[in-house]
């Protein structure tokens, strides 16, 4: 098994593990609902689970980061442009800072100095992690072995930033829950077929 093979599975276990956190996490607490709450409030202050949601929170982001460190050299194409790992590195980095130094503050609030650097950051790193796809589709788009997945690519980031507006509208009404689960389900299933793509070609 080669290295970008093993960076491919830190990959692919990620979003598998982010998926579970708020599964598991939310269903421990029955005041919590998945239709109302976001996802980022299982691991806000106070939160019942936080210690549990946070530290499987950490895992899969810097499983994801490890993975993003790897991908240039991983994709294997010949080595085209670097600007699409690099993005999608920097959105996983956000993605620990998130985890580890600017929880929402209690009730799922966004009150203090961290509860909104937590709101910019997670917006920040879809932005960045969209821009990511458009580039890796640019990137691959001519590479025979890979230009399925840059279609993907493309169709993964047009319905990820639709998804960014639509849950913008409604951050605030009585289903934010399960509109941003369905948000970021294009991102975590893009985030596992990138890494099964790398592990297949190498």
């Amino acid at each position: 098994m080669s290295i970008f093979q093993i960076l491919a599975i830190c990959g692919m276990l990620s979003p598998i593990i982010y998926t579970a956190m708020w599964i598991i996490c939310g269903s421990l607490d029955s005041n919590y609902s998945h239709i109302r709450d976001d996802i980022s409030s299982l691991f806000a202050v106070g939160a019942p689970n936080r210690r549990l949601s946070q530290s499987l929170v950490i895992i899969e982001s810097v499983l994801l980061f490890v993975f993003f460190i790897g991908l240039h050299e991983g994709i294997n194409d010949g080595g085209g442009s670097v600007i699409g790992p690099i993005l999608l590195l920097i959105s996983s980095i956000l993605g620990v800072l998130v985890a580890l130094f600017f929880p929402l503050d209690e009730g799922g609030e966004f009150t203090t100095i961290k509860g909104k650097m937590h709101i910019a950051l997670v917006v920040l790193m879809g932005i960045l992690a969209i821009a990511g796809m458009v580039a890796l589709w640019i990137r691959l788009q001519i590479v025979p072995t890979w230009r399925g997945f840059a279609i993907y690519s493309l169709i993964s980031a047009i319905i990820s930033f639709i998804g960014v507006i639509i849950s913008g509208k409604y951050a605030a009404g009585d289903y934010r829950g399960i509109i941003e689960r369905i948000m970021v389900t294009p991102y975590q299933l893009y985030y596992f077929i990138l890494g099964l793509m790398v592990f297949l070609n190498n």
